[in-house]
């Protein structure tokens, strides 16, 4: 699934899909920008001991296109940019690949360097994307640690604030079922561009 809006480009690849790093780099490529800067998470061999064969990842997918999203407007006011490039994959992702690439282009490297920071940060903290980590020995779905800091500063609901974890709580059949069929037609039809407005973001579509 993607989304482009003016000099924004937010996708979302089915399973097997691997990141074509060239397009998105492309893409941010522009005569007035002075700098690009990048982000690409890999998956690792190891974690804490043990041996990592690959993660998996799934998404509650208009929700996550919805967050990315305005994540990237966020950074926008905050920042001067040109172009911004998001892509995260879904599925199981081996060893030495990439799950997620971030492309920020800007006349100055000081703002394509910061919102590159603030938007992977952001995505990590507040996106509905899940991970699972596979070991030789074992799985284990894992939480970010931005995601744990962001649920600390909300509070929990027995101090009387309302915790991130019920903001995020969503249907797991509902995300399940979301997340195979839109991924299964982009996988049927060939890469699925779709304008984000309410039709877009709405799961019943």
């Amino acid at each position: 699934m993607a989304c482009e809006g003016e000099k924004t480009l937010i996708e979302i690849l089915e399973e097997s899909t691997p990141i074509d790093l060239t397009k998105y780099m492309n893409f941010v490529h522009s005569p007035q920008s002075g700098a690009i800067a990048t982000f690409s998470g890999t998956t690792r061999d190891t974690f804490e001991g043990k041996t990592v064969v690959e993660l998996r990842y799934e998404a509650y997918v208009p929700m996550a296109m919805r967050q990315i999203k305005s994540i990237c407007t966020s950074a926008r006011s905050l920042w001067h940019l040109d172009s911004i490039a998001v892509s995260h994959r879904l599925g199981p992702v081996a060893v030495g690949e990439t799950s997620v690439f971030i492309a920020i282009s800007a006349v100055h490297r000081a703002d394509a360097l910061d919102a590159c920071k603030y938007v992977i940060d952001e995505i990590k903290a507040s996106v509905p994307i899940w991970k699972k980590e596979v070991y030789s020995n074992g799985e284990v779905w894992k939480e970010n640690l931005e995601f744990l800091e962001r649920r600390s500063e909300f509070g929990t609901a027995e101090d009387g604030g309302e915790s991130c974890s019920d903001k995020l709580k969503v249907d797991a059949q509902n995300i399940k079922r979301c997340c195979r069929s839109k991924v299964k037609v982009s996988h049927e039809e060939g890469p699925l561009h779709v304008v984000m407005d309410d039709e877009c973001i709405d799961g019943n579509k």
